[in-house]
């Protein structure tokens, strides 16, 4: 893995702990970090209440270029609906199911001590099949 990569790796993990812990302190319960299957990765799941979100996290250093939710495409979209429905097929639930976006703005990367995280509730619906 190149350097450049290895470090935006770094970032986005911190990011997800940064989310964790947000998510936590807003009454959210964290069930999963990093759940993979064959469609891909779901940043975080937690839930609150009647719904269990999954949770997209995007960690940059700032909106200049273009807001983080921006690269939740709609592929992006649909590998996340993917996963989450093999993670719903391995664990059933009554709860509504969310799909949420948090954008992580970090400006000193990993070293910032307090980043600003925008929590976007219902970030997008699940495409009709």
């Amino acid at each position: 893995m190149s350097g450049d990569r290895r470090q935006q790796s770094l970032l986005g993990r911190w990011g997800e702990a940064q989310t964790a812990r947000w998510l936590r302190q807003n009454g959210y319960t964290v069930l999963s970090s990093g759940w993979h299957c064959r469609f891909g990765e779901i940043d975080l799941i937690a839930e609150k209440g009647p719904f269990l979100c999954f949770v997209e996290v995007k960690t940059r250093r700032s909106g200049d270029f273009a807001l983080p939710r921006e690269a939740v495409t709609s592929a992006k979209q649909r590998r996340l609906c993917a996963s989450a429905q093999m993670y719903l097929s391995a664990h059933p639930t009554q709860q509504r199911i969310r799909f949420d976006v948090a954008e992580v703005y970090a400006p000193e990367g990993t070293a910032t001590k307090q980043p600003r995280i925008v929590y976007l509730e219902a970030a997008f619906e699940p495409p009709e099949d």
